[in-house]
């Protein structure tokens, strides 16, 4: 977890968060996305909340880290100190509006129930799931979300070769030193 105060922001850091599905072809359902983290500084994202959370999301991390939302949440003592840094909530929202509209590019995601699940799971979080066939619970928990974190990075690395994604007002992230 990052320490507050004297860290200085990192800048090529990445914000992961779920969201109400939507579809972009008839068979192509969107449920998550990824966005460089300057993309929360956008004139058009919830403000002084878009650059608090720019602040919390990037300071003490490494280039090209990839920080789930639940992530922050789990920093902020399970949530309670949201209200001291900004609304989530109306953030994301507006992060998603420009990524419809097509003014931030992101990494648009579908990712299989329980990659989310674990993704809008803290990091040291468990989750069980029923496997009828082998009539148990199975259990994923931080080594499942580190893989699809980093499945993640593959994508991101993959959709980024040759390409920085933009943040919306005319700047792009800094370049991948490395997937």
């Amino acid at each position: 977890m990052p320490h507050e105060g004297s860290e200085q922001p990192t800048g090529d850091v990445y914000l992961l968060f779920a969201h109400e599905a939507y579809h972009l072809a008839a068979a192509q359902e969107i449920n998550t996305s990824l966005v460089p983290a300057a993309s929360l500084l956008h004139p058009r994202v919830r403000q002084p909340d878009g650059a608090r959370i720019y602040d919390r999301l990037t300071r003490g991390r490494q280039p090209g880290e990839i920080v789930p939302l639940a992530t922050l949440t789990h920093e902020l003592d399970g949530g309670t100190r949201w209200p001291e840094v900004g609304d989530w909530e109306a953030v994301t929202a507006d992060l998603l509006q420009l990524i419809r509209d097509r003014e931030c590019d992101a990494l648009s995601l579908r990712l299989p129930h329980i990659a989310r699940a674990l993704v809008c799971s803290g990091p040291y979080s468990e989750i069980r799931v029923y496997d009828p066939a082998a009539g148990r619970y199975q259990a994923y928990g931080p080594a499942e979300r580190i893989d699809v974190l980093v499945e993640v990075g593959r994508q991101l690395a993959w959709a980024e070769a040759g390409y920085v994604l933009r943040t919306g007002d005319g700047r792009a992230s800094s370049p991948r030193s490395s997937p």
